[in-house]
């Protein structure tokens, strides 16, 4: 394995009435509440030609996540047999990058409003992408 380090910088958080990992749902859309994605103003040019009603995927840092795991029993459930991390979605893990599928609902200025997003509020937020449809869109 490469020994170099690599450097990622959010580009802004999450507001979210969710701030206990015990009790928020494990998945977006497992009642999740609708909550916010702040954008650095240094990153406002990105936001532009986002529309609501579209579909984004929005890659986070999990701050509050064990990196030191890599087993885990799926969902918590200590009935169900111990599995690599990596055929789960649990956010401990030795990168704890989140990964989640939301629903873009209002955008206004360096703010957008977003459906089925379980990070906790004050989670830094990576990245936004598109979720494609159509091969054209590409």
């Amino acid at each position: 394995m490469s020994t170099a380090e690599y450097r990622l910088r959010p580009v802004g958080r999450v507001e979210s009435p969710l701030t206990d990992p015990a009790t928020a749902p494990k998945q977006g859309d497992e009642g999740a509440p609708e909550s916010w994605l702040v954008f650095a103003p240094e990153v406002a040019p990105a936001l532009h030609d986002l529309r609501p009603g579209t579909e984004a995927l929005v890659m986070t840092w999990l701050d509050r996540a064990r990196r030191d795991v890599l087993t885990v029993h799926p969902r918590g459930d200590t009935s169900r047999p111990e599995t690599g991390v990596f055929s789960t979605r649990s956010p401990h893990r030795p990168n704890p990058i989140g990964l989640h599928r939301v629903r873009l609902l209002a955008i206004d200025g360096l703010r957008v409003r977003v459906a089925d997003l379980e990070a906790l509020d004050g989670t830094p937020v990576l990245d936004v992408k598109p979720v494609l449809g159509d091969p054209t869109e590409r």
